[in-house]
């Protein structure tokens, strides 16, 4: 029978030190791991990540329930049968305003849109909700953060409480427990009731701002990611930080640094058109010139500090201008490119050279009969390859 451990957290959140007994020793993992008669420790569950503290000053590195124990895994041996517990203040608060505010907000969601909360996942940046609606727009994002906030702001008190499986129907739960026996019951004053077994602060004030940041569809619901407390003040202060930057390097009041940025995205499109334009005339008269060169209708050429993208398109551009076979190789910074192209025209098939070519040069790749692209690792016999190409070919023509 599991030894049961009495969860301090339970009674009171903010407590951060604890003196305890050591009723069992063990190993996961290969790892030291103790239960304890009492802990201020939560253990991962629930979408809540553990706590991080130390047992004796020895760090606790995971706290898990497993078979209704809960099992604080140390760096290293604990061997006094008596310790002192002490958790990491600053990551349970922050544990506490997001779940806390998870609450909120997933009441939120079901007043608006009666939106029920599918899952719930505390990260170490960010938190998210995945919800059964299909769609949300950003004026209902807005909706959902406004009343989250004033939920906040009028520092409502959140309290827990214990309640019989017999009794729990005399309750408004937001959702059906999942466990059955006694359920504790967290409670948001007038505004949320949640089976939970999570940390949370006395009041809604300490949760501090919700914002929502994105939100995408997912399994034909709707995940929502989203900060609370401290977490969305590094957020804003970060981003003003980066807003302000944006206006000294554009020259512009912050307010107008959205339209600067459109108007820059508008000249870089155009420019963009312009340049692919130009390029393409070059291309165009590029190839001219090759044919003109061409040995017994084949073309072969070596290039440097070009993309994969123009020699790409100048190949084709040759073969669609006339009868022509393309070898190009490209070397580039980390590999080395080989394209192999010809005309339709021609019957030829040039996926079967990839045998002669893709050994020389360490080579992957494939593609279509008229064109055919090879990557490989092997630089120094490009050369080589291109003209074991250029026999093979030559005895088809």
């Amino acid at each position: 029978m599991a030894e049961r451990t009495e969860r301090l957290y339970f009674k009171d959140a903010y407590q951060v030190e604890f003196e305890a007994r050591v009723i069992k020793r063990t190993l996961h993992k290969g790892k030291p791991a103790l239960v304890l008669d009492q802990t201020c420790f939560y253990p991962e569950g629930g979408g809540q990540p553990a706590d991080e503290g130390t047992l004796n000053g020895i760090q606790v590195i995971a706290v898990l329930e497993e078979n209704g124990e809960i099992l604080h895994l140390v760096e290293k041996e604990v061997t006094s049968d008596k310790v002192k517990g002490k958790i990491d203040w600053n990551r349970r608060f922050d544990h506490i305003q997001q779940h806390a505010g998870q609450h909120v907000l997933s009441q939120c969601l079901v007043q608006l849109f009666e939106a029920e909360t599918r899952s719930f996942h505390l990260g170490e940046r960010t938190s998210t909700l995945e919800i059964d609606k299909r769609d949300i727009t950003e004026e209902e994002v807005e909706h959902v953060e406004q009343l989250a906030n004033a939920i906040v702001f009028e520092n409502r008190e959140i309290k827990s409480q214990l309640i019989k499986e017999e009794e729990i129907q005399k309750v408004p739960l937001r959702r059906p427990p999942k466990k059955e026996g006694v359920i504790r019951v967290v409670e948001v004053s007038d505004f949320d009731y949640s089976a939970c077994g999570g940390t949370h602060p006395q009041r809604t004030g300490e949760i501090g701002m919700i914002k929502i940041l994105r939100w995408e569809r997912i399994r034909n619901n709707i995940r929502v990611e989203f900060l609370c407390g401290g977490r969305a003040l590094r957020d804003y202060i970060q981003k003003h930080k980066d807003m302000r930057h944006l206006s000294n390097q554009l020259t512009v009041d912050e307010s107008e640094v959205m339209a600067s940025f459109e108007k820059l995205v508008s000249e870089l499109k155009a420019q963009k058109s312009k340049a692919r334009k130009t390029e393409e005339k070059l291309i165009q008269y590029e190839a001219e010139e090759l044919m003109k060169e061409a040995d017994n209708k084949i073309i072969q050429r070596i290039y440097a500090e070009r993309t994969q993208e123009e020699i790409r398109r100048l190949a084709l551009t040759v073969i669609n201008k006339g009868e022509f076979i393309v070898l190009f190789g490209l070397k580039g910074e980390e590999r080395t490119h080989v394209f192999l192209a010809c005309s339709e025209s021609l019957g030829l098939d040039m996926r079967e050279l990839m045998p002669v070519v893709s050994p020389l040069i360490k080579g992957r790749g494939g593609g279509r009969p008229s064109l055919v692209e090879i990557a490989g690792e092997k630089k120094e016999d490009l050369k080589k390859a291109l003209e074991k190409a250029y026999e093979q070919v030559s005895r088809k023509l």
